[in-house]
Parts: C-alpha cells; structure tokens; sequence
C-alpha cells in the first residue's frame, strides 16, 4: 500500500483525517508539528498532519550533508501523500547555506512550504561546529546566513528557530530576533529555554513574549506544548502568531486538533503509524519507541512496550496492536 492508501484505510479508525489540505502560508493561530532529529521522518508527519498539524518540518539536515554527499536528501524529500513541508537546515557556513536553500528550492519546488535555520539546537556535537544554538553568540553570522538562504531561494520564506540564550541567565533572543527580522528573516521561533538546560526545567513563555514585543515579524511559541490546552494557553498568555509542538507530538497526534483519543483509537493510530513507516520504507525499529508512547498510561503498558521491542517486521508490530486490542478493549 501506498502512505495515501494507508491513511484512507486506516487513519479513520483512529480519529485521524487522511484528506491532509495544503499549506495557505498562513501562521495565525496555527499549530505547527516541530523538526525533531530522529523522529520527523514522513511517516511522522503524515500522522501529524492527519492529525491536524498545519504543516510539518522535516529533521534537522546538514547543509555540508547535503553539499558532500546524497544521503541526507532523504531527510529533505516529502513523501507523494504530503501536500508540502517545511525544510530545517542547521550549519555555519552562508555560502553552504545559500547552496543548499538553492538545491532544495529547485527540488520541491511548489511543496516546499519555507526554510527554517536551526539556530537553537543545544547538543554538543552541533554546537563545538559553531552550529545550532551557538549562532546565539554570534548574530553577524546568523545574519549572513539568513540572507544567504533568501539569496539561494528568492521567494520562500526564510525562518530561524532559537532558544532564549545560550547560557543561563544571559538571554539574548529579543535583541537577536530583531537582527534576524532586519537580514529578513520572514519569522522566528522561540524556544523559551536557555540551550545549557537543553529539556530540563520548565520553558519560560516570557521570552517568546518579550521577543513578540521586540520585533514586527511573526513569533512561533516553542516549548512545553505538551498539550492542546498548553499550546492554545502559549498563543493566549505571549502573543505569539502561532506555536511549535515537539514533545506534545509523542503518541498524540491529536494534539493539534484537542481531540481526547480513546484506547480505541490510540491502538490504531499506533497500528496506522506502523503501516506507514513500512510504506514510506522507513525503519521499523522506530516503532519501538512509538510503542512507548501510544500505549502510555494503558493497563499493562510495560508489558507492551516490552514486547514491541523485540519487534523486526510490520506484522509483529501488528501482532502486538491486536494483543494490546485483545486485552484492553
């Protein structure tokens, strides 16, 4: 089966849409499904989506990746049932950057909703690169680099995503936005954390507020949207134009839409998700994790999760939704 023929089979049964409508460019209120590194594959997002998403970003792709080799197109190129999706490049050299904003404009063409630059990762190995949230400290070349990706790609919309700083207690994003809005950076998003706490503690909202009030661009409220209710409560409480959900997306697709999901209707997301990573011929091994998350908080859920981990092919991943179905229900 092909990923639409998966969606229009199956995504009903979990309360999912598989008509996924395009991409209006339009931020206002909407809910965006973030770039996660080893999660946002196209499976992912066509469930993301099919759970209301508003569009979907693809992981984080190296712009030297890209320039040295093939294998990171992968990341890049939508799947034939997603409308469009939004590309994250991370990197610290413009003229990478220009090349590969170029390159992946020329490839998507039309389904190529914008380029987003990563400027808030916080893992080490990005950042000794001068890569991710490293730019933080050094917004003459962030600068540079937003104005090359719009240079390699007139016409699409150029966003970056940051965090609040680098380093406890020294935030830098209102002052940094507004560096990115004059080198015409179409949006910013705001992690509300400082890069040193990378997941840990609580985000703090204020800072997507005090960037709203900073510049004149659309703001994107990142961080613990871990809910519906949060994500509506971030769009309310800071201004933003719209938020990023990331975390919030974990067995729960319907975050974007507030549906609550019944057992029902979370064994066959989690059976539908699995069929869709066969017929995007992804890996299989990524269900495990899916598992986890799916039957959280189920009776037995360890028991499950257990289970799927010795999971190689689609069909024991099935076999496992049917006994989790056998038991529950």
């Amino acid at each position: 089966m092909t990923p639409a023929e998966v969606l229009a089979e199956f995504a009903p049964a979990a309360r999912l849409s598989p008509a996924l409508p395009a991409w209006d460019g339009r931020l206002a209120g909407k809910l965006l499904m973030a770039p996660m590194a080893g999660v946002s594959d196209a499976a992912y997002r066509l469930m993301a989506r099919a759970g209301g998403a508003a569009l979907a970003y693809s992981e984080m792709v190296s712009c030297a990746g890209l320039h040295y080799g093939e294998k990171s197109w992968e990341l890049v190129d939508p799947d034939p049932a997603e409308p469009e999706i939004a590309v994250q490049l991370f990197g610290s050299k413009p003229e990478l950057f220009r090349e590969s904003a170029e390159r992946v404009a020329a490839r998507l063409g039309e389904r190529l909703a914008l380029i987003d630059v990563n400027m808030a990762c916080p893992v080490p190995k990005v950042t000794k690169k001068g890569e991710g949230s490293a730019l933080l400290e050094n917004p003459e070349l962030a600068a540079k680099i937003v104005r090359a990706c719009r240079e390699g790609a007139p016409g699409v919309d150029v966003t970056v995503k940051i965090r609040r700083g680098r380093y406890m207690g020294q935030e830098v994003a209102p002052e940094f936005a507004r560096a990115m809005e004059d080198a015409g950076a179409a949006a910013v998003a705001v992690h509300g954390r400082f890069a040193t706490q990378m997941y840990h503690g609580e985000a703090d909202w204020g800072a997507v507020s005090r960037v709203v009030d900073a510049v004149g661009i659309p703001v994107i409220a990142s961080g613990d949207m871990l809910s519906h209710g949060a994500a509506r409560r971030a769009l309310a409480e800071t201004g933003a134009t719209a938020v990023m959900v990331a975390r919030g997306t974990y067995g729960n697709p319907w975050v974007f839409s507030g549906h609550e999901p019944t057992p029902a209707e979370r064994i066959a997301a989690f059976a539908c998700h699995v069929r869709l990573l066969d017929a995007t011929g992804a890996h299989l091994k990524r269900a495990r994790s899916l598992a986890g998350w799916y039957f959280k908080g189920m009776p037995d859920a360890a028991r499950w999760r257990n289970a799927a981990m010795s999971c190689v092919t689609a069909e024991e991943f099935l076999a496992v939704a049917a006994e989790v179905r056998a038991h529950v229900l």
